[in-house]
């Protein structure tokens, strides 16, 4: 019986452990379970959306590919789409995040329907981008996107019930907000409030969150280095720009929105703006105080802003009230259009010279052919008759020596003048008077002709310039007698 006994007694010993085994596994694979389920829970989730709405030229695309970590400015039309990488530095843990960028011109606003869908709404952030560059444009441009999105959002037809909670969450957001503590180097994620954090909040002011969207809003300032240029080029002063950021300050309280102002190109609040997008959106821990000192590099944190802060900008305003129209005080500069000079630009030399030999031959042109042709009519290419031959050869002589003269000369063109008035009376005198063509040297008979008519002393200045001109009469009346004869027979 001993061993037998024994043998029962070791058996259930052993079955002993193997139930504190199994217990042990069990609970082994119980924790590693609950581990893998929170660390999945843990993790960052996907499909977080980024909307940038902004005029054409106000920085969105610039803004959004240098947050992206990219150099490149290529700007697209439609809708664009980029993405931010998001680390966790906590879990090592990396995901992406989506952004949206509206093209300028509402003609494309219809496109955010594939951006924004009933599902995806609330994992939204809208970033409405105003350019400080052209200060006179930020409130209209504001208020213009911000309608565009509430449009959108009222089209999407969200059961009440879920936009109710989405509104209510934004306010609990706005009111729970408090000023951040140092963050605690070990994990970038913001740790659970208490329930009697969460029990303690403060009232909303009267134009707090009067347009609730139902998701977190930031309104940008970009191009915040051009305060300098306004500065010199166009007399802006700090009356201007508290202003400007009372007017910003009172619309982002109505859409409960934060604040930022940025510049790419001094690198200015842009790692501040990640940081504050990943707050938003993934709930990280933001340790960024609030920064009101600087007129170009202003942050102000969602939940941190009310009236009466805004109040101490309005300290400052001496020439314009804070309730004036921002148009009537912030004024679009006057262009300064540059004046110049009429050119005259010199023409060409042959230019020049065409258009003065197209004015000399529209003047009356001198008859030189036979004594038939009327005075107005021009000489060359007309025709004549045979028989006139003989006055013809002996008129090209003398006229061939008076078209010599310089015509850009005055007194050449004033002797053309003279010796064409002689010829056309002489040739209309020769005319009427009888005798055969072909009879006498052409010289004398001229000079007879005007003797018989008595025309001398009428003519003598003329007649002198014609006896110089005609000192050689032999070889012309000897060349010039032929023809006629000729022609005749």
């Amino acid at each position: 019986m001993a061993p037998v006994l024994e043998k029962q007694l070791t058996g259930a010993a052993g079955q002993g452990d193997n139930n504190k085994e199994d217990e042990e596994g069990q609970n082994l694979w119980t924790s590693i379970l609950s581990e893998v389920s929170t660390s999945s829970s843990s993790k960052l989730p996907s499909g977080k959306n980024i909307l940038v709405f902004g005029e054409d030229g106000s920085g969105k695309t610039t803004l959004m590919a240098k947050l992206q970590g990219a150099e490149h400015n290529k700007k697209g039309r439609g809708l664009e789409y980029l993405y931010l990488s998001v680390h966790d530095e906590d879990r090592d843990d990396l995901t992406r995040c989506n952004v949206w960028i509206l093209d300028g011109d509402l003609y494309h606003k219809g496109l955010l329907k594939f951006a924004v869908t009933p599902q995806s709404l609330p994992d939204c952030l809208a970033v409405l981008v105003a350019d400080m560059s052209r200060p006179w444009t930020i409130m209209e441009s504001l208020q213009k996107w911000a309608s565009v999105l509430r449009d959108h959002v009222d089209k999407l037809k969200i059961p009440p019930e879920d936009l109710r909670e989405m509104e209510q969450r934004m306010v609990k957001a706005f009111q729970e907000y408090t000023e951040p503590e140092v963050a605690t180097p070990s994990s970038p994620r913001r740790a659970p409030t208490s329930g009697e954090d969460e029990a303690i909040v403060l009232p909303l002011g009267d134009n707090t969150l009067t347009h609730n969207l139902g998701i977190p809003v930031l309104i940008v300032c970009t191009k915040c280095d051009a305060i300098s240029v306004l500065e010199k080029e166009h007399d802006f002063r700090d009356e201007h720009f508290d202003f400007i950021q009372s007017c910003i300050r009172r619309f982002s309280l109505q859409y409960g929105a934060g604040l930022i102002y940025t510049s790419v190109k001094e690198e200015k609040n842009l790692d501040l703006l990640y940081k504050y997008i990943v707050h938003k959106l993934y709930d990280f821990q933001f340790a960024s105080p609030a920064l009101v000192v600087e007129k170009d590099a202003v942050f102000i944190p969602s939940g941190w802003d009310n009236e009466k802060k805004i109040g101490i900008l309005h300290e400052n305003l001496t020439t314009v009230r804070p309730e004036d129209p921002f148009e009537d005080f912030i004024i679009k500069p006057p262009v300064r259009k540059l004046v110049h000079d009429k050119e005259i630009n010199a023409e060409e030399e042959q230019v020049f010279l065409m258009k003065q030999q197209s004015l000399l031959a529209k003047q009356p042109a001198t008859p030189t052919r036979g004594a038939t042709e009327s005075p107005g009519r021009p000489a060359s290419n007309s025709p004549r008759p045979a028989g006139r031959a003989v006055q013809s050869s002996a008129t090209t002589s003398p006229m061939a020596s008076v078209k010599k003269p310089d015509p850009n000369m005055k007194a050449g063109a004033a002797n053309e003048g003279v010796l064409a008035n002689f010829f056309n009376s002489l040739l209309s005198k020769k005319t009427g008077s009888p005798g055969s063509p072909g009879t006498g040297a052409v010289g004398a008979g001229v000079q007879g002709s005007a003797k018989k008519t008595g025309q001398k002393p009428g003519l003598t200045d003329v007649q002198a310039e014609l006896d110089r001109m005609t000192r050689k009469p032999d070889p012309v009346v000897s060349a010039n007698n032929v023809p006629p004869t000729e022609n005749e027979a």
